[in-house]
């Protein structure tokens, strides 16, 4: 079937839609385990890119899980489809000129890879909100933990199925020992020099 497949070219570029929007376009990876704070971080950081006029876009697990990936179970295999297609949707959303903020736990480093493959490393920046799996379960937001200790949930990542965690990420987070909001400002304070049009 692929040989029937052909791409076509339209007037207008990614660059164009950059220079429309007068910044680069970029994906900021936020993962980390459930309860880490990734949502939180992100949507802060979008607000303040936002209002700074970047155009901006955030994915979020929960909300691509209730639609265009809610087929997918949480099988390792499932996983992996569901953060390809994620990249995929990213990887239109960069085409579109927009700075995308995604927040997935994304456990797996083989996965990390390829997103960065999809998108071009150049528009990839992977940010490790590292929060110990003591403190996530002592939030517990979700209260999917407890469901987890109970048995009542399968291939809870940190406690029935693996974390690995990233070895050299862009930028790490440790919540534990640095509040909100200076974590906000030292993620955009890194973000924004990347965005400027001069640096092409």
């Amino acid at each position: 079937m692929s040989e029937n497949i052909i791409e076509h070219n339209y007037h207008i570029s990614q660059i164009d839609r950059s220079k429309g929007n007068n910044h680069k376009p970029i994906l900021i990876w936020f993962t980390g385990l459930s309860g880490s704070g990734k949502s939180t971080i992100a949507n802060l950081v979008e607000y303040t890119l936002f209002n700074e006029g970047i155009k901006t876009y955030s994915l979020d697990g929960d909300n691509i899980r209730k639609g265009i990936n809610n087929d997918l179970s949480f099988s390792p295999e499932d996983r992996m489809e569901n953060i390809r297609r994620i990249a995929e949707i990213a990887n239109l959303m960069i085409d579109a000129g927009l700075v995308v903020l995604a927040a997935f736990v994304s456990p797996y480093k083989k996965d990390r890879e390829n997103i960065r493959t999809i998108v071009k490393d150049v528009n990839f920046v992977e940010i490790y909100i590292n929060t110990s799996l003591e403190e996530c379960e002592r939030r517990d937001v979700k209260g999917l933990y407890k469901k987890a200790r109970l048995g009542e949930i399968k291939n809870m990542t940190g406690i029935s199925a693996p974390y690995e965690a990233p070895e050299t990420p862009d930028l790490e987070i440790k919540t534990e020992n640095e509040n909100i909001d200076a974590s906000v400002k030292r993620i955009v304070d890194f973000i924004k020099p990347k965005l400027n049009l001069e640096d092409e």
